[in-house]
């Protein structure tokens, strides 16, 4: 049998934790006891049970609106203040059905906690209990509550008008890197709950309004139904029926007020506090005494009336004597006066941000005109939301983390005009019209609709400025329509991949083998720093990275450097054409074309000898001294074959070693261009030979 008891005890227990206070079934439960009062009848000992519970929780809700730090470290207030209101109603119907069925039985016939109330606070007199009943509704629903009320709902609207503000800033000093995702999640949600916060107090405050109405109606109907049926029912004269019910009913409605009151005092403490960081007693001292002079003067003050006739002088000499004490203390301690400027620090110049500090660049950053400005906070698609999304794609397409986008106006720049900057240098510019949408036909043609003629910025083709209204009309002609952040973005972004290995730099790089996974520590463990340096690294993931060959596959480059350098290979061009070859797969799938083939443009073996013959100098620094009419000619030769093939996008194929050399002429001429070896064309692609130089 015991073995039995300890076994269902667990049992027993785990089952009634999940009806204990605190969980989703006991709220609920509470919910429906609080609703079931409404119709219900009490037995009197229950009824002083929920009256001391609404009493002792009032004080609680008080207390902790009072030692609240900030407004939102109390988010559950609008729905306890509900739940409070709906408790107090509960047992003011609870309270009527005890008077009105069973007060001829004596003062404790609705509870000992009414007859307390009704006896002791009005001092037997029912005239002093109703007038006590009287101020107490006039102050809580008059000045508390409609205070209260006006001061949410005020709180309410600023909150929800400095919304797009607070959330553009937060955004701007994301893409700034100001702050990472975490903390900008994280200040999003706090703006989320202030909106939310004091858009439910401001409905809040109608509980307690109606709660005082409600009470003041309840109390009026208790008094002349319970007059009627001492009357009527009981035959009592009517002396010692309004002595009965009336007495009871004024107690009960004491008794509802006291709670009331004091939940009301906590909405306002909790709605006026605002702004302000720390406790409301803290708060009130540091303001209130912070100042030797407003301290003085009250002393003064209270010394004159002192000296007036017909005044008790104690309190106020007692007064006097507090304040002056206080004005003393702060002018002996001027430190802690809150009108004087806090003294600085004694190592106040060692937390001084250095000169050098002024020497940070700025990686990228993007000037805005003030015409522009709305592009980075207005409605979707924002700027930098998409700036964001441009970063999450150069770090899929290409494995290298964008360093983040600052954003700031520049009043110098034109109203639609924009800067990008690289490292401080501008490396692009362009105008926007922000109430306009740019059209542009795929053909390369200009469109034939009404608009500003103007260039697409980053590349240049022929383009419009449309109405809004002509979206629909340049779609249906086959145009593409973009709108001025995508346009912004599209420029900026081919601003990064021309300038991507510029921006690749060593503490990148190094951030980048750090966050390779733990398996890979060991080759960079073997690899750094004894057979090439952080430094060398960068060098070949910079000539990778110029000619828009993706470095995610990170483990595969670093095994390639290893077997360059093992085969003791030392400069950067030798290593990254290895490199380049064990990228051959992804290499050769990067410029598969739709047919599923790669595109060719051969080298002749012509060609191919004199820059062969042309190379000069030790193997591992040759250099391309080519005569320059030889170099014009092939430029000329380049530039007429890739143009009768540009449809297919060809890659020009050369050996691998003249292909760097080869790689810096074309660069001049077609940048977009890849110059390919012939050992990185992966073995089983389809290749077609487009054409010959």
């Amino acid at each position: 049998m015991a073995e039995d008891v300890a076994t269902l005890l667990p049992l027993w227990s785990a089952r009634l934790r999940a009806y204990a206070p605190g969980t989703d079934v006991g709220l609920a439960l509470g919910v429906v006891a609080l609703l079931s009062v409404l119709v219900l009848p009490l037995p009197p000992f229950v009824l002083d049970v929920g009256l001391a519970l609404s009493i002792t929780a009032a004080v609680l809700v008080l207390m902790v609106a009072l030692f609240l730090r900030r407004p939102l470290d109390f988010t559950s207030f609008p729905t306890l203040l509900l739940l409070t209101t709906l408790l107090r109603l509960s047992l003011n119907v609870a309270t009527t059905r005890l008077i009105l069925s069973r007060g001829s039985e004596g003062p404790t016939a609705a509870g000992h906690v009414v007859a307390a109330f009704g006896g002791f606070l009005m001092g037997g007199d029912v005239m002093i209990g109703l007038i006590l009943f009287a101020i107490l509704l006039v102050v809580n629903f008059m000045v508390i509550t409609k205070g209260s009320g006006r001061i949410a709902e005020v709180a309410a609207r600023f909150t929800l008008d400095a919304m797009p503000g607070k959330q553009m800033a937060i955004d701007a000093e994301l893409s700034s890197g100001a702050i990472d995702d975490k903390t900008a999640r994280r200040r999003r949600r706090e703006l989320e709950q202030e909106a939310g916060f004091y858009g439910a107090m401001d409905g809040a405050a109608k509980f307690v309004r109606g709660d005082a109405i409600a009470a003041l109606l309840i109390t009026s109907i208790n008094i002349a139904g319970g007059l009627a049926i001492g009357l009527l029912r009981h035959g009592m004269p009517l002396a010692q029926a309004a002595a009965t019910f009336t007495t009871l009913t004024v107690g009960d409605g004491l008794v509802s007020q006291l709670p009331a009151l004091l939940v009301s005092t906590a909405a306002g403490i909790v709605v006026t506090k605002g702004s302000s960081e720390g406790r409301a007693d803290t708060a009130l001292l540091l303001q209130l005494g912070g100042s030797p002079k407003p301290l003085a003067i009250a002393a003064g003050a209270a010394g004159v009336l002192a000296a007036m006739p017909g005044l008790p002088a104690l309190p106020f000499l007692a007064l006097a004597g507090l304040a002056g004490g206080g004005a003393w203390l702060r002018h002996k301690h001027p430190a802690a006066s809150a009108d004087a400027p806090p003294a600085p620090p004694a190592n106040a110049a060692a937390r001084e941000p250095p000169i050098a500090e002024a020497l940070r660049l700025d990686m990228i950053r993007l000037e805005l005109g003030y015409g522009l400005l709305a592009l980075a906070g207005g409605d979707t698609p924002r700027l930098t939301e998409q700036i964001k999304a441009l970063r999450r794609a150069i770090a899929t397409e290409m494995g290298f983390v964008l360093p983040p986008v600052r954003i700031q106006d520049n009043m110098q720049l034109g109203a639609d005009t924009y800067s990008v900057r690289v490292k401080e240098i501008e490396a692009g510019r362009g105008e926007l019209r922000p109430t306009h949408l740019l059209a542009m036909d795929p053909q390369g043609g200009l469109p034939d609709l009404p608009g500003e003629r103007t260039s697409e910025p980053a590349f240049g083709l022929p383009a419009l400025w449309i109405d809004p209204a002509q979206r629909e009309a340049a779609s249906l002609r086959g145009y593409t329509v973009v709108d001025p952040p995508s346009v912004l973005t599209t420029h900026l972004t081919e601003i990064v991949r021309q300038t991507m290995a510029e921006l690749l730099s060593f503490a990148e790089t190094q951030k980048l083998l750090d966050e390779l996974p733990r398996e890979q520590q060991k080759l960079v463990a073997e690899l750094i720093p004894t057979q090439i340096s952080v430094g060398g690294v960068q060098r070949v993931l910079q000539a990778l990275v110029a000619e828009r060959v993706s470095i995610r596959d990170l483990p595969t480059i670093l095994e390639g450097i290893q077997e360059a350098c093992a085969a003791q290979a030392r400069a950067v061009p030798a290593i990254a054409g290895h490199v380049r070859a064990r990228l051959a797969r992804q290499i050769s799938d990067a410029h598969t074309g739709a047919g599923g083939y790669i595109p060719l443009i051969t080298l002749s073996p012509d060609w191919e000898a004199a820059f062969a013959e042309a190379l000069t100098g030790p193997p591992e620094d040759r250099q391309l001294a080519l005569a320059p009419s030889r170099l014009s000619e092939f430029m000329q030769r380049f530039r007429a074959v890739f143009d009768t093939a540009a449809a297919e996008s060809p890659v020009l194929l050369t050996s691998g070693a003249i292909r760097p050399h080869v790689r810096a002429i074309v660069e001049r001429i077609r940048p977009a261009t890849a110059v390919l070896a012939q050992a990185e064309i992966f073995p089983r692609a389809r290749i077609r030979t487009v054409g010959s130089i």
